[in-house]
């Protein structure tokens, strides 16, 4: 029961990380060590296994799917993001400097946490420059979101792909709905509980995921070593994204009349203070950097404990 309500709680975790556009909650898993039990569980949720569903044998279609460790898991990230949605939206509209310096102290420091257990040699490194190189081009926050309608086939491809970022630690499923064009009308839908946009979503995001899966899983397999580098390299490649200080380069007015910036550019916090003429909470800044630093390894320090403590 212990496992259970630990596990519920790092969905929580995921779910929260998976609202705030350019953190992953795939990074969330990978940190808290059940990145590819969860890849195995999804995996597992396969036609030979959903015959055993309609056959009436539930009890071994449950064992085989992990079942209670997959429902603590989504109870918890469903939670988070039906809960969660209003709160993140807040302190990314009052507090982002705080927000995002507090995730990029959690990204790096996830960073070196997934980089320590990568055998460096020529071919890790060259993969892990290559994907830092990818993620930072595609989270960039200069890139232009795509302007399409809200159909439905266009919100079924948008899950799909999404998921598929929100599995992949460093590369956030949110960031890709901002690009695609979607994040701020399926945020709505959460929190207006619009259920046909969520049942398009999540039908598209249901297909993507058990695809996917068995992809990263398949390469966990047969190539560990290079995976875990590439990771390392999308995780670092994305704090592009979540740096602190930017400056609005161009900007949008929302459902409500709102302005919110659409695209912006990094810079320095002397530079933001001079440019915007407000605070760059720099003390702050560094300090929640530190707290989200910390986290990660107080985080390994007890797993790694509680894991000697069950040998």
């Amino acid at each position: 029961m212990k496992s259970y309500i630990l596990t519920f709680l790092k969905g929580i975790a995921m779910g929260a990380a998976d609202v705030v556009p350019g953190v992953s909650g795939g990074t969330i898993a990978f940190i808290t060590g059940i990145y590819e039990r969860l890849l195995d569980a999804i995996k597992s949720v396969n036609l030979s296994n959903m015959k055993l569903f309609f056959k009436g044998k539930f009890k071994a279609f449950w064992r085989n799917i992990d079942g209670a460790f997959l429902l603590s898991l989504l109870s918890g990230i469903a939670l988070s993001l039906f809960t969660l949605a209003h709160l993140m939206t807040y302190l990314l509209d009052h507090y982002p400097i705080l927000l995002w310096s507090f995730f990029f102290g959690l990204i790096l420091a996830s960073t070196v946490f997934v980089g320590k257990d990568v055998r460096w040699n020529w071919k890790t490194i060259l993969f892990f420059l290559l994907f830092t190189i990818v993620a930072f081009f595609v989270t960039s926050p200069t890139n232009v979101p795509l302007n399409s309608e809200n159909s439905y086939w266009y919100l079924f491809l948008c899950g799909a792909i999404a998921i598929c970022a929100m599995i992949l630690p460093g590369i956030s499923g949110s960031f890709i709905l901002v690009l695609l064009g979607q994040y701020y009308f399926v945020l709505e839908a959460v929190k207006e509980l619009n259920i046909v946009v969520i049942l398009v979503f999540g039908t598209g995001a249901l297909i993507g995921i058990l695809a996917f899966s068995n992809i990263l899983s398949w390469l966990f397999k047969h190539f560990k070593m290079l995976t875990l580098a590439s990771l390392t390299g999308f995780m670092f490649g994305s704090l592009n994204k979540i740096w602190p200080w930017k400056e609005t380069v161009l900007t949008y007015s929302n459902s409500d009349g709102i302005i919110k910036p659409l695209t912006e550019k990094n810079i320095s916090p002397i530079q933001f203070e001079a440019l915007t003429n407000q605070d760059n909470q720099l003390f702050w800044a560094i300090f929640l950097m530190i707290i989200g630093f910390s986290i990660i390894f107080v985080i390994e320090f007890i797993a790694s404990k509680t894991h000697k403590e069950k040998a």
